[in-house]
């Protein structure tokens, strides 16, 4: 049979065991793993949505007017410098104060009218509260912080992603694809079928491949435009004509190899362990300590490369130890393309090793 005959299989089988596992109610929890940062982005998204609405409800003030606010200024003033606030509320609130007098305690109480005024310059909102007329403490916090959500879903792709959802999604697959036809005890069926084994090896992988990248490359990049979709305007804009569309693509690629690279990991563990339980467990143990490894040690990993395709590396909170930042600094990254032919030419060595153990499969369903 010449190659193309072969690939014509490897492609029909790909096809036919596409339906199954997408429409396999195994895979419904893999869809909600996937979707999972998408839903909480959207909900970051229209939590600020809300608060933008509230705060240009009194329209905006210059930027310098909220640095302008002194401790002590009187309300006056404040409306004077700033015009009517976006929110205005007063109240009266009683106040316990506690003195000594000839050795005896003595308690007393008073009303004190306080106000809380908000003013927004269109990024930061300003809280003022005055109590008896007179400025007593204010609070700047900025309402958008476009390189803070970059950060955070950079965190979030890179720790949740990459480590679980696409690690476990590729578990369920993967597995399922000869594991879950001997539990259905119809694995024969394709064992009948006049094909080599190693084009049906392909086909299944392939198929594997095409549904896990196309469940969290559409649930990476829908995290993504949900993380954006808040910043809409003159600086979000920029970013997208600038390094944006390159930074999501990268984001897509890490999704995709990461597919590639596990599927093929558990695909061949498959076949040659009975239970391939354990060896995931060991996998995802060595894949979660990585940061903790020697330079070399963490090039072994299927996560270093992926890592080396993101376009931005994973966020560290300022008070981290210094030690414990030193242990968790990953490796010097590769350069995108060296990480992509690196997990190509891993993937390519474990699905040849795969070939080896669906050659010597034998079906007894009494067992498996």
């Amino acid at each position: 049979m010449t190659s193309r005959f072969r690939l014509r299989q490897a492609l029909l089988i790909a096809r036919l065991e596409l339906k199954r596992v997408f429409l396999s109610r195994r895979s419904l929890w893999i869809y909600a793993l996937a979707m999972l940062p998408a839903v909480l982005f959207l909900a970051h998204a229209l939590q600020l949505r809300y608060e933008l609405g509230q705060a240009r409800q009194g329209g905006a003030v210059a930027p310098a007017v909220l640095e302008a606010f002194e401790t002590g200024m009187s309300e006056q003033q404040a409306l004077e410098l700033a015009g009517k606030p976006g929110q205005d509320r007063e109240r009266t609130i009683r106040r316990s104060s506690r003195r000594e007098e000839q050795g005896k305690e003595i308690f007393e109480s008073r009303e004190v009218r306080t106000r809380r005024m908000v003013y927004f310059d269109g990024s930061r909102r300003a809280h003022l509260w005055f109590e008896d007329g007179r400025l007593r403490s204010k609070e700047i916090h900025a309402v958008l912080n476009f390189t803070e959500d970059r950060e955070v879903y950079a965190g979030v792709f890179q720790y949740f992603y990459l480590r679980l959802a696409i690690f476990f999604g590729c578990l369920g697959i993967f597995l399922n694809l000869f594991r879950g036809e001997m539990m259905d005890k119809t694995l024969h069926f394709w064992l009948l079928a006049p094909a080599r084994r190693e084009v049906l090896l392909a086909g299944k992988f392939l198929a594997g491949w095409t549904a896990a990248s196309a469940v969290f490359t559409a649930g990476a990049l829908l995290a993504f435009a949900a993380m954006l979709w808040p910043h809409l305007g003159a600086g979000a804009e920029a970013y997208w004509q600038g390094p944006g569309a390159a930074h999501a693509a990268r984001y897509a690629l890490a999704a995709v190899m990461g597919c590639a690279g596990y599927g093929s990991l558990f695909l061949a563990a498959s076949l040659w362990i009975r239970n391939p339980i354990v060896p995931a467990a060991v996998l995802l143990l060595w894949e979660a300590s990585s940061g903790f490894l020697p330079e070399l040690l963490q090039k072994l990993s299927v996560l270093y490369y992926l890592q080396s395709m993101c376009p931005v590396p994973a966020p560290m909170e300022p008070d981290v130890p210094a030690l414990l930042r030193l242990i968790l600094a990953p490796a010097a990254p590769l350069s995108p393309w060296l990480a992509l032919l690196g997990l190509c030419a891993f993937s390519a060595l474990v699905l040849w090793g795969a070939a080896a153990g669906v050659r010597r499969i034998e079906i007894n369903y009494s067992t498996d």
